[in-house]
């Protein structure tokens, strides 16, 4: 399914409480639905660091829920994170992989988890990751329809949730670029922590 189409599905059912943090080719999409004031878009970023970053911060704000929105790649460089995230257990954790089986943003290079980079072999499964790492609620689509029908049930499902998204990669992806200097968006993300 279309990236920006699936995200415009989760855009639609955010709530004004709920802390989103993307990261990579969803960043720079995200960023075109507009952003929200508990958006923490992670560009530029550390590939692999944006779960732990939200998990921190569901920790801080459990009356919150937190959105994790990362790469496949950015999965690959830190799938030791999935088993730190089920330990702490937070109720209030959502993580979204976007799974377009490249790294998109340097250059569309297959993943080594894609099944054309694995002759012989099958692809990873996110999913079979995430169970075996203690998520008790995974999840996955490949179509925009029923991703529509269940996003509602899968957002409000208590956490820690980990979905996978099969979208097509964007030609011509770029790399996001920062909404505003990052020691700024600092300053705000915890004003309207507090504030809202």
């Amino acid at each position: 399914m279309p990236l920006l189409e699936s995200l415009k599905v989760l855009h639609a059912v955010r709530t004004d409480r709920q802390v989103v943090v993307p990261t990579m080719g969803a960043a720079r999409e995200w960023m075109t639905l507009g952003i929200h004031p508990l958006d923490l878009v992670y560009a530029p970023s550390a590939m692999g660091q944006a779960p732990l970053l939200g998990l921190g911060i569901a920790i801080a704000q459990p009356d919150r829920q937190v959105i994790v929105m990362n790469g496949d790649g950015c999965m690959l460089m830190n799938l030791g994170c999935l088993v730190t995230i089920t330990a702490a257990a937070p109720r209030n954790f959502v993580l979204i992989v976007c799974d377009n089986a490249v790294y998109e943003v340097t250059g569309q290079q297959l993943t080594a988890a894609a099944e054309p980079a694995r002759p012989g072999a099958l692809p990873v499964d996110y999913c079979q990751i995430a169970r075996g790492s203690g998520f008790r609620e995974v999840h996955e689509f490949d179509r925009l329809e029923a991703w529509k029908s269940a996003v509602g049930g899968v957002v409000a499902a208590r956490g820690p949730t980990f979905v996978v998204l099969k979208v097509e990669p964007v030609t011509g992806g770029a790399v996001p670029k920062s909404p505003a200097p990052a020691p700024q968006r600092a300053i705000d993300f915890a004003k309207a922590l507090q504030s809202t």
